[in-house]
């Protein structure tokens, strides 16, 4: 498997705290698999669609989405509620990353799709483990189904 056929990790993160530590975690957990960090809903769909800013990036969807749920302009459920009415689109694994303990955001992210719900932990070493562990599940392990 060359390098090409390596899916890319699609973070979405408003926070550049939080962006540079997952950054770091994905990192660490020495995947080859390119990661690519966008600011919010709006650039995220850019990417999705490879619209604007993104038209000309490599074809091929990501392995994973890393989506924060606040963020400015457009916020992780209202992606998610695009991603999963978008037949190309709703295949695509999904992991909110969230800071919000809510049960609503929490409801919310699993009734529309969600294919995992990570609270951030306050504890950096916590949060590196879990986004390393993330990274290695849905990028390596897991099985994603052919293009029909």
């Amino acid at each position: 498997m060359n390098k090409k056929d390596l899916r890319t990790i699609l973070l979405v993160e408003d926070s550049m705290a939080d962006a540079e530590m997952a950054l770091d975690a994905l990192g660490e957990a020495h995947l080859a698999n390119p990661v690519v960090h966008v600011e919010d809903g709006v650039e995220c769909l850019d990417y999705l669609y490879a619209r604007g800013a993104w038209a000309s990036r490599e074809p091929g969807d990501p392995a994973v989405v890393l989506l924060d749920i606040k963020m400015p302009r457009m916020n992780g459920l209202d992606v998610l509620t695009q991603m999963r009415g978008d037949e190309r689109l709703r295949r695509i694994p999904v992991v909110i990353l969230s800071s919000s303990r809510e049960e609503s955001d929490l409801a919310r992210s699993w009734d529309l799709g969600a294919n995992a719900y990570v609270i951030k932990p306050v504890d950096v070493d916590q949060f590196f483990e879990a986004v390393r562990t993330l990274g290695q599940f849905w990028a390596v392990l897991n099985q994603a189904p052919e293009k029909d």
